[in-house]
């Protein structure tokens, strides 16, 4: 097989010799070092080299180039080798540009010139760089195919599954050309959504778990017992899954859906630390993911837990679908869900004109049309301005009268500058109608009733604890949300079977080795940022309780 390439641009010839002698002198046994002194010169040899099959293992761009600068460079390159390791050269000068290139390339490194001696500055970032390559999964999938109806509930759910999911899909219609023959191809009782996989298989209206199992999502657990169990794959749990795999406990993160939760449906989160131009929710979560990975946790996908006992010294979890695992502690982490609607008509219509979260693959289809969003919290906020870029119109109904106490003043500034974003303040959706698909809404402003043509209606309100299954195990308050550390106490619920009877601290269930993160926790506070911090705290409270067992 043929060594893996490292490529290195640079216009400079002194410093282009420079890095590629470096790079020869500890990397050559092993890999191909391949240089270019001009960008164009680099894309063209990156060409090639995919047109031969090599595989490049990281590419080193400088910043100053005259062609083009070194993201550009990058973000060219990034086409050809998505797996490739993405390191900028740049002086101390072109450091914030260095740093919006993280977001804009998903920038892997930037080195600062010079780096003497190499040993120290130099060969240790590329010695992780290449490490994280080799961990790298880099089977490239196929694109899948799914044909099936324009507003068919079936054919969104499979969309957005594979969306939020990362798996890279080419949607078309039951009437178009290619659609019509892959469902004549299938059969006459051909049941849509038609799901078509790279080797020809195809799955007719496919549950969730088959879905999963076809695209290569990891669905059965390696082992019946872990040292932590993490349920729910939103931030908080993916937090923990990152803390507990990295700190040596056997983690296993179970998620009924898909990774990032609620914050993986939003279309852009600009308040995150260390993201200056923002990012958007799937990317934060996949990144997460890929982290936790990295780390060697393992997560399950499309498994639904439906029960936790206490059976001695283990804490057992079991799943919808049967059979369960067991591990020394639990994390909970489901975070919540929007929401319903309770105006009359509307359920109906979910999946086919009315959806409960930002539904980012139904954004191409509003082009030109006129949505209403309903809510007055971020998330709201964040997809009233990314669905004004395809949207005519879009109307925000707040039932309340204004955003300031709801929404952060940065969205709301960006709102007030859209001219395509209008405010409905006071105002409800108290129906909806129409034929195989949402057509027309029943508006109240004030108290008086207007009907509206409306085709897009998406909901972002209140939120609902996923806690039903916990039964009587984890004491939660009123509104379902599960009580931890003082409110459990205050609440005159306290631990029994307490070690020492000491208070239990603020992570902490009433039942000892069973932990809560993130939004599903009583009194948290729903930020991105918060729900990760409390993901990583859990894990540090999960080694106390360990070592005291």
């Amino acid at each position: 097989m043929d060594k893996p390439v490292i490529v290195t641009v640079d216009d400079d010839p002194g410093v282009s010799r420079a890095v590629a002698r470096d790079l020869r002198r500890r990397y050559g046994q092993e890999y191909r070092i391949v240089r270019a002194e001009t960008a164009r010169d680099g894309i063209e040899a990156v060409r090639e080299m995919r047109l031969r099959g090599d595989d490049v293992a990281a590419i080193l761009a400088d910043y100053r180039m005259p062609q083009m600068n070194g993201v550009q460079f990058l973000e060219a390159a990034m086409d050809l080798y998505p797996y490739a390791r993405r390191v900028l050269l740049t002086a101390y000068a072109d450091t914030d540009a260095a740093i919006q290139a993280i977001n804009v390339v998903d920038l892997d490194h930037y080195l600062l010139k010079p780096w003497d001696p190499p040993d120290e500055k130099f060969y240790p970032v590329i010695d992780g760089q290449l490490d994280a390559w080799l961990r790298t999964e880099r089977i490239e999938r196929s694109e899948l195919r799914v044909v099936g109806d324009r507003w068919s509930a079936q054919s969104y759910k499979v969309r957005d599954f594979l969306a939020r999911n990362h798996v890279p899909y080419q949607w078309m219609l039951a009437e178009d050309p290619e659609g019509e023959q892959l469902v004549k191809a299938a059969g006459e009782n051909c049941h849509l959504p038609l799901v078509v996989t790279a080797d020809g298989t195809t799955l007719e209206s496919p549950d969730q778990a088959t879905l999963a199992m076809a695209v290569g999502l990891s669905t059965t657990p390696a082992t019946d017992f872990y040292d932590l169990i993490v349920v729910g794959g939103g931030p908080a749990g993916l937090g923990a899954a990152v803390y507990g795999a990295s700190e040596g406990l056997n983690t296993v993160l179970v998620e009924a859906y898909s990774s990032g939760g609620q914050a993986g449906q939003s279309s852009r989160i600009e308040n995150y630390l260390g993201f200056p131009d923002g990012v958007s929710g799937q990317q934060l979560a996949d990144r997460a993911r890929r982290q936790a990975l990295r780390f060697g946790a393992e997560l399950l996908t499309a498994r639904k837990v439906t029960m936790l006992e206490p059976r001695g010294q283990a804490r057992v979890v079991g799943f919808k679908d049967g059979g369960e695992i067991a591990a020394h502690a639990v994390i909970l982490a489901t975070g919540v869900t929007y929401r319903r609607l309770e105006a009359p008509g509307l359920e109906e219509f979910v999946g086919r004109g009315v959806f409960y979260g930002a539904a980012l693959t139904e954004a191409p289809a509003c082009k030109d049309a006129e949505v209403h969003i309903v809510g007055a919290a971020n998330s709201a906020g964040q997809a009233a301005v990314y669905l004004a870029g395809f949207a005519s119109k879009v109307h925000l109904l707040v039932r309340g009268d204004g955003l300031e106490k709801s929404m952060s003043h940065y969205l709301i500034e960006q709102i007030a500058a859209l001219p395509n974003v209008d405010v409905h303040l006071q105002t409800e959706v108290v129906g909806g109608g129409g034929t195989g698909h949402l057509e027309r809404l029943t508006l109240s402003t004030k108290g008086e009733e207007r009907t509206v043509d409306a085709q897009w209606l998406f909901v972002f309100i209140g939120a609902e604890p996923y806690t039903s299954w916990l039964g009587e195990t984890i004491e939660r308050d009123a509104k379902g949300f599960v009580l931890t550390g003082p409110d459990l106490v205050q609440g005159g619920r306290r631990p029994r079977n307490w070690p020492l009877r000491r208070e239990p601290y603020f992570l902490e269930t009433n039942v000892p080795g069973v932990l809560a993160a993130g939004d599903v926790r009583a009194e948290s506070i729903k930020r991105v940022a918060s729900a990760v911090g409390e993901g990583a705290m859990a894990v540090a409270l999960v080694h106390r309780y360990l070592e005291k067992q």
